[in-house]
């Protein structure tokens, strides 16, 4: 790294360092979670708010296809963010399922303001490099007459967060800047921070063995979802950080 560059890490490895990991199969769904799962879901959103608002096809056809596992992921994104979040149909409150083995999961980050200007602040006693250093989500951020906004729980200031499935379906009348940045050592321009978080996220994407969704891990290992272990996931590439450089 140099003077000025741009550190920008996934969310996940940060909250799997922090121990932010749940096993799904502990948890027995409740009738809502259920409902959630089985109708909300699989059956209102993927045959029809999501053909009307135009989620893509990839997601519908997930939504279509849950499989019963599903009832214990909603009862989990019910007890840690509630309801607001466990309504969205896919990707609820940013809870990882793609990159964690078997039946766990990983949830955001905790405080990671602090993480990111700790972070900063050792690369800069350790090796002497003035660098940013932010946190960032796939998960989108919608912009509407110029205002920032996210569904995620939580995001930098700039950006409104915590919309649930609320900012999720105002999100389809918007357009989407990009992933979501959680946390930024140092402020600079919105657009600016927009566009880094963007880059690297593009980047992580070109990786072969990139896993979007937890789909995708299965398809990976040609396995149920389950069945995935952390040797498999060890032995394959991940990009959890990229350093942006300016030109």
């Amino acid at each position: 790294m140099e003077d000025g560059d741009f550190l920008v890490i996934s969310e996940t490895p940060i909250a799997i360092s922090q121990g932010r990991l749940v096993d799904e199969s502990e948890f027995t769904p409740s009738l809502l979670a259920i409902f959630l799962a089985d109708i909300w879901s699989k059956y209102i959103w993927g045959y029809v708010l999501g053909p009307i608002l135009g989620i893509k096809k990839r997601t519908i056809n997930n939504l279509r296809n849950l499989p019963p596992e599903a009832r214990a992921h909603k009862e989990v994104v019910l007890k840690y963010y509630g309801l607001k979040h466990a309504l969205k149909p896919a990707s609820e409150a940013g809870i990882d399922l793609s990159n964690a083995p078997g039946s766990y999961v990983s949830l955001l980050p905790e405080n990671p303001a602090e993480v990111v200007e700790d972070i900063a602040k050792k690369i800069s006693k350790n090796f002497g490099k003035e660098v940013v250093v932010s946190i960032i989500d796939t998960d989108a951020t919608y912009e509407i007459s110029g205002k920032l906004f996210t569904s995620l729980p939580i995001a930098i200031n700039e950006i409104k967060s915590n919309f649930g499935f609320f900012g999720y379906v105002l999100g389809r009348f918007g357009k989407i800047k990009g992933p979501t940045t959680l946390a930024i050592s140092k402020m600079h321009d919105l657009e600016e921070i927009t566009e880094i978080a963007k880059v690297a996220d593009d980047y992580q994407n070109q990786n072969i063995y990139s896993m979007e969704t937890v789909y995708d891990m299965g398809k990976s290992f040609d396995l149920e979802i389950d069945g995935v272990t952390v040797e498999m996931l060890s032995s394959i590439e991940h990009i959890p950080a990229v350093i942006v450089r300016k030109n």
